[in-house]
C-alpha cells in the first residue's frame, strides 16, 4: 500500500509539473471567410432530397446535382439579395435587411416555381426596364409535366410575374442553366440555354455522328431576342442541339479580344466540350480543337477570366479526379486507354479525366496547365468561381465540391455486382430501390480554394480561408453582400442548409485594397453586359467582362470587384462598352463604389486597352531540306500491363547528332521494325 502511495504521489507532482510548464492553448486564428449561421443570417434554406421509388438516382443521373445560387439587388435599395432554387421543394427568394439579415419574400414576391425539379437561376433585365428578372431553368422526371422553364418578371413593387410564355422561352428541355448576354450586337439581352441529354449514356452508338442531329427537348438552344420576343435561331447560327449534349457548365467571354462574345461549354461524359467562336454575323464556329489540344473527359463546371493579368481570358473546368491516394483507389474510373483511342479517332478529342486550367496565349491557342498549377484534382467537383477572394490582386479559384451518394465507389459497385444481392433486390416484377440505394456511400467532401500566389502558381487554403467544412456543395456565387468592398460567397448544398460565408478582409487585411465599378448601360441592355474593364495601377494591369450568369448553376454579383493590393491608386480605368464606345478615368481614388454611365463614353479607342500578342520564345530559323516522318510500332503496353501509368514502348525516335566539315551529320532512330535514317544537313550560308 505504501508502494502504491507513493506511486501516487510522484504521478500527481509529475502532473502539477506539467500543469506548470504547459502553455495555455492559442487562440483560434481567425479565417478569411466565416461560416454564417441559419440563426444569424435568417436564411433556413435547405435543399434536401428524400427517397423516392419511382424517381432517384438509378432513374435520373442528374439527381445529385443540386441546384444554383443567384446574386442580385431586386428591389433597388443597394444591397444584394439571394435567390436559390431547390428540386424538390419551393425556390426561395431572401431579401438583404443590412448587416448578413436577411428574410424570406418568397410567397410574397410570387418566385416560389411550379414545384418543378429547379436546376439553374440566371438574374438578368430582361425586358430593359431597369429591374432585375429571374429565370429559372427546370429539368428532372423524364414523364414529368412540369419541367417548363420560368420566367420571373420584376414588377418593381416587390413582386413577380411569371411570363416565360409570353416571351418565347417556356422551353420544356432537360435545362440545366442560361446565360444572358447580346450575341448579335443589337443592343438587347438574347440568351443561351444549357440542356442535358435525357438518354442513358449505354443507350449511344458512338460512332455515328450524333451531334449535327438536333434533338428537340436534350440540345442546346440559342435564342435572339426580337423585340422582347425570344426565336429560337440555334440551328442558322451554328450551334450544336444533339442528344449527346452533357452541358454541365456555361461560360462566356470574349476569347480572342476581338469584341464580340465567345460561348464555352462543357460537356460531361464522352461528348466533347464546345467552344464557339462569335463571327459577328449572327453566327458561331465550333473551334474548340484549334484552340485547345486537351480537355476534361467528366466536365462538370466551368468559370472564364483573366488568370494571370495578361488582358487575356483563361478557363478553367472542374472535373471529378480524387486528390488523395485513398479516394483514389475508392473510386471507379471512366478512363482507360481503349476509351481515349476511341475518343481520339472518332472526333471526341483527347479527354483527360482531371480539371484543366487553360491558359490563353493570345494567339489562338490556349495552353493547359492544370497539373502544374496543382489545381488539377478536386474531387468530384461542381461551381468554379474564378475572382480575387482576399483583394490581393490577384484572381483566386472557389471549387464547390462533393456529390451526395457516390454511385462510382468500388466496394459498392463490388456489392451489387454480387449475384446474391442481385437476386434480394431485383426481381421479374420490381426493383428495390431502397436496398438498392441506402447502402450506396455518404462521403461529404470539403470545397477547395487556391490562393493565386502569382506566376502561375496556387495553393490550396481553404482551411486558413474557413472553406473546409466537408459537405456536398453544388451551385456557388460570389457578391458583396454587406457593401465593404470585398466578396462574400453563397453555396447551395444537397441535404444541408445554405451556406454563406462571410468575407473577413476588412478587418484582417485592410491593407487590400479594392474598387467597385457600377456600369449603367444604355437602351434594353441596362447592366451593361459584355463590358469590358481595364485597370492600370503601378503593379500592372486587371482585366475583367460584365457577365454575371456563370459559377455551376448560378448568376454572381453584378457589380464588379477589383482587388488591388497593396495599390492605393488607379492610374487608369478604361470600359469598352458593349457597342465599341469607351469610357477613361484617370486618376482613380480607391476603397469606393464607381458608377459609370454609357451615356457618357466615347467612340475613340485608347491606347493600351488591347493586348498585345505574346512573342513565341522560339521562332523557327531555317526549315531543313530533308523531309522525315517517324512511323511507329502498333504495341500497345497496356494489353500486356494494364497497371502501367505510361506507354513506354513508343516514345519516339532516337536521335543524334555531331558536327562534320561542311554541317551537321545526324542520326533518326527507328521503331521496332523500321529503319534508322542517316543524314545530313547543310545549313545555307
Amino acid at each position: 500500500m505504501r508502494r502504491i502511495n507513493s506511486f501516487l504521489l510522484v504521478l500527481a507532482a509529475g502532473a502539477v509539473l506539467l500543469a506548470c510548464n504547459s502553455k495555455p492553448d492559442a487562440a483560434p486564428q481567425e479565417t478569411l471567410f466565416r461560416s454564417l449561421s441559419p440563426e444569424e443570417t435568417g436564411v433556413d434554406f435547405r435543399n434536401d432530397l428524400g427517397f423516392d421509388p419511382r424517381f432517384n438516382i438509378f432513374t435520373y443521373r442528374n439527381y445529385y446535382n443540386g441546384g444554383g445560387v443567384a446574386l442580385g439587388d431586386v428591389n433597388g435599395d443597394g444591397l444584394l439579395d439571394i435567390y436559390v432554387t431547390a428540386n424538390q421543394g419551393p425556390n426561395k427568394l431572401y431579401l438583404n435587411r443590412g448587416d448578413f439579415r436577411f428574410e424570406d419574400v418568397t410567397d410574397a414576391a410570387g418566385v416560389a416555381g411550379n414545384a418543378a425539379w429547379a436546376t439553374g437561376v440566371a438574374m438578368a433585365d430582361v425586358n430593359g426596364d431597369g429591374l432585375l428578372d429571374i429565370y429559372v431553368c427546370n429539368s428532372g422526371d423524364v414523364a414529368g409535366d412540369n419541367k417548363k422553364n420560368e420566367l420571373f418578371i420584376n414588377n418593381g413593387d416587390g413582386t413577380f410575374t411569371e411570363q416565360a410564355e409570353a416571351y418565347g422561352l417556356a422551353d420544356e428541355g432537360f435545362s440545366t442553366h442560361a446565360v444572358f448576354f447580346d450575341f448579335d450586337g443589337d443592343g438587347d439581352l438574347d440568351v443561351y440555354l444549357l440542356n442535358n441529354s435525357y438518354q442513358a449514356i449505354g443507350s449511344f452508338n458512338k460512332m455515328q455522328n450524333e451531334r449535327v442531329r438536333r434533338d428537340p427537348v436534350g440540345g442546346d438552344k440559342l435564342y435572339r431576342n426580337d423585340g422582347g420576343r425570344f426565336v429560337d435561331v440555334s440551328e442558322e447560327a451554328g450551334i450544336f442541339g444533339s442528344v449527346i449534349g452533357f452541358g454541365l457548365g456555361i461560360t462566356i467571354g470574349d476569347v480572342n479580344r476581338d469584341g464580340l462574345p465567345d460561348i464555352f461549354i462543357s460537356n460531361d461524359f464522352f461528348e466533347k466540350d464546345y467552344l464557339y467562336i462569335n463571327q459577328g454575323d449572327g453566327t458561331f464556329s465550333e473551334e474548340l480543337e484549334q484552340y485547345m489540344r486537351s480537355i476534361s473527359a467528366a466536365s462538370m463546371g466551368a468559370d472564364i477570366a483573366d488568370i494571370n493579368n495578361d488582358g487575356f481570358p483563361d478557363i478553367f473546368v472542374t472535373d471529378m479526379l480524387p486528390e488523395p491516394q485513398t479516394r483514389l483507389k475508392q473510386v471507379t474510373t471512366f478512363e482507360n486507354w481503349d476509351k481515349f483511342q476511341f475518343n481520339k479517332t472518332h472526333d471526341y478529342h483527347y479527354q483527360f479525366n482531371r480539371n484543366m486550367l487553360h491558359l490563353n496565349n493570345g494567339d489562338g491557342t490556349f495552353s493547359e496547365i492544370g497539373r502544374m498549377t496543382g489545381m488539377e484534382a478536386t474531387d468530384w467537383s461542381w461551381a468554379a468561381l474564378i475572382a480575387d477572394f482576399d483583394s490581393d490582386g490577384l484572381k483566386d479559384v472557389f471549387v464547390a465540391n462533393g456529390i451526395y451518394q457516390d454511385i462510382t465507389d468500388l466496394d459498392y459497385l463490388n456489392f451489387i455486382d454480387n449475384e446474391e444481392t442481385k437476386r434480394q433486390i431485383i426481381s421479374k416484377e420490381a426493383v428495390d430501390y431502397k436496398a438498392l440505394i441506402d447502402p450506396i456511400p455518404v462521403n461529404p467532401i470539403s470545397n477547395y480554394a487556391f490562393q493565386n500566389k502569382g506566376d502561375l502558381f496556387f495553393e490550396n487554403v481553404a482551411a486558413s480561408w474557413g472553406l473546409d467544412t466537408p459537405n456536398h456543395a453544388n451551385g456557388a456565387a460570389y457578391g458583396d453582400l454587406n457593401n465593404d468592398g470585398y466578396l462574400d460567397l453563397v453555396v447551395n448544398q444537397v441535404n444541408g442548409a445554405l451556406a454563406i460565408y462571410k468575407n473577413q478582409s476588412a478587418q484582417l487585411q485592410p491593407e487590400h485594397h479594392f474598387l467597385q465599378v457600377q456600369l449603367k448601360g444604355k437602351g434594353m441592355n441596362t447592366s451593361a453586359i459584355g463590358a469590358q474593364v481595364q485597370v492600370l495601377t503601378a503593379s500592372g494591369q486587371k482585366y475583367l467582362e460584365q457577365m454575371p450568369n456563370r459559377g455551376f448553376q448560378s448568376s454572381v454579383d453584378p457589380k464588379l470587384t477589383i482587388g488591388l493590393g497593396a495599390d492605393s491608386l488607379v492610374q487608369r480605368l478604361t470600359v469598352r462598352w458593349p457597342d465599341g464606345t469607351f469610357t477613361v478615368k484617370e486618376q482613380v481614388k480607391t476603397n469606393q463604389l464607381l458608377t459609370l454611365d454609357q451615356e457618357e463614353a466615347v467612340s475613340a479607342v485608347p491606347e493600351g486597352f488591347y493586348p498585345k500578342v505574346h512573342a513565341p520564345a522560339f521562332t523557327l530559323a531555317e526549315r531543313p531540306a530533308f523531309q522525315h516522318t517517324h512511323e511507329e510500332n502498333k504495341l500497345v503496353d497496356f494489353d500486356r500491363e494494364r497497371l502501367l501509368y505510361h506507354k513506354r514502348s513508343t516514345e519516339g525516335p532516337a536521335f543524334a547528332e555531331t558536327t562534320v566539315a561542311d554541317g551537321t551529320l545526324i542520326y533518326i532512330g527507328g521503331a521496332k521494325g523500321f529503319a534508322g535514317r542517316f543524314t545530313c544537313w547543310i545549313p545555307k550560308e
